[in-house]
């Protein structure tokens, strides 16, 4: 089964980076627990884990900018996912289209 290839950490999370589907350009880095990646492949969009909440959140439940899931990939250690996806708005609650629009040095 597709869980056992993934290496959960010591909390049942796996860091989980967000890239659009047809730009690739990497939008969000989040968490998923294994309900949330069960709620992401039964509906097709993106649900997570919220550290801070300690809740799962079905991204764009509030705001209307959901990420419709094209392909999921683990990568070569099982320890981190990467979801392709089409976007319906910014990835950032900021606005931007991406959470990832400042450099280190600004």
């Amino acid at each position: 089964m597709m869980f056992e290839q993934i290496k959960w950490d010591a909390q049942g999370l796996v860091p989980t980076v967000v890239q659009d589907a047809v730009t690739h350009q990497v939008l969000m880095v989040a968490y998923m627990n294994r309900e949330s990646l069960e709620q992401t492949l039964a509906t097709g969009e993106t649900v997570f884990w919220s550290r801070s909440r300690g809740e799962l959140w079905h991204k764009g439940a509030t705001s209307g900018n959901t990420q419709r899931v094209q392909a999921i990939y683990v990568d070569c250690d099982g320890d981190t996912l990467l979801v392709e996806v089409n976007p319906s708005g910014p990835a950032c609650h900021t606005g931007n289209v991406s959470c990832f629009y400042r450099k280190l040095d600004e």
